[in-house]
């Protein structure tokens, strides 16, 4: 789907065979959601340009996700989403600069494009410079504009993400000495496990918005717009800020991982304390009950005529002396 966005902020679907004859100045922003091939060769034909292919997005390397080419920047950045759900991942969408518009070609739906798209309005009237207006927007303050979006989106999913792992943290620590219902610790070692998979796909797009902006700042076209350079600055210190803040939730991620560990060593433990106490306490009855229990010939005990009772009465005390030795020394 091809969404043209005007300078007002106003939002058009274009079908692929009406592009070219609906393309204006005043479109700003040209965004390719999940193009089909008639769409993409739309694009390419009233652009100029190469719309990258689904599988030119998944390139990891540098020079593939980073480059100008006939004087347009392309810039490929992995965003997170499905943050919502137990299962986030990271989406590869490519920016495209052109000398008059931005193109941005997607194949998912992170919350902050939806942000942006509703906030382009008053993006668009407010202008930048010495001119306000809708005609001051450019392309590379667009682009800055959109990737402020996307910083503001991600810390947004890093403080619902600490409030999560601190309600985690009282769960897993709730209760004290008192006993938790069967298997509840490692229920939380499962939501942990979740909570890191999340940091750690944010730490992924972190990196690579990081390294997006190191480009977009040295690019002639944003040094030149006073706007757009001192936002990337902004937008710069704010994904250094954020990946030190992942950096300090990790480390709280991993204190409660030891901890529910070591609680659920604690729990194992005591299960084999009482166990072990158990088979001390009836181990002297059970030597007294194996000694009167072989068939010797001559055994003076077997003829006595209080002897059976006087064995039960031999274990019972042998089995209490050690159970209240431990509780004088604490062991219980």
């Amino acid at each position: 789907m091809i969404t043209a966005y005007r300078r007002t902020g106003e939002a058009t679907v274009l079908a692929a065979d009406r592009f070219a004859a609906g393309l204006d100045g005043d479109i700003v922003w040209i965004d390719l959601d999940a193009p089909s091939r008639e769409e993409e060769a739309a694009i390419e034909a009233a652009l100029s340009i190469s719309v990258p292919t689904r599988e030119d997005l998944k390139d990891i390397e540098p020079s593939s996700r980073l480059f100008v080419e006939n004087g347009d920047v392309f810039m490929t950045a992995s965003l997170v989403w499905k943050t919502e759900t137990d299962f986030p991942d990271l989406t590869d969408i490519a920016f495209i600069l052109t000398h008059e518009r931005l193109v941005t070609v997607r194949y998912a739906e992170p919350r902050a494009f939806k942000l942006f798209a509703a906030a382009l309005a008053r993006f668009c009237a407010n202008g930048h410079g010495p001119q306000p207006g809708p005609t001051a927007m450019t392309a590379p303050h667009l682009m800055a504009r959109l990737l402020e979006t996307i910083s503001d989106r991600t810390a947004e999913i890093l403080e619902q993400e600490t409030a999560r792992i601190d309600a985690l943290s009282l769960q897993v620590f709730s209760g004290g000495t008192k006993r938790r219902p069967p298997r509840y610790l490692e229920e939380r070692l499962l939501d942990v496990a979740s909570h890191h998979r999340l940091l750690g796909k944010v730490k992924e797009s972190l990196a690579s918005l990081s390294r997006l902006v190191s480009f977009l700042q040295s690019l002639p076209a944003v040094q030149g717009d006073d706007d757009a350079r001192n936002l990337c600055h902004t937008i710069a210190r704010d994904i250094q800020s954020l990946s030190e803040h992942v950096s300090f939730i990790a480390g709280n991620i991993t204190f409660l991982l030891d901890a529910s560990l070591g609680l659920i060593n604690l729990e194992q433990n005591a299960i084999i304390k009482i166990f072990s106490i158990a088979s001390v306490v009836f181990l002297p009855p059970t030597l007294v009950a194996s000694i009167y229990g072989m068939n010797f010939q001559f055994m003076p005990e077997t003829g006595w005529t209080y002897g059976y009772p006087m064995s039960l009465i031999a274990m019972l005390v042998s089995a209490i002396v050690p159970y209240f030795f431990f509780r004088w020394k604490g062991w219980l």
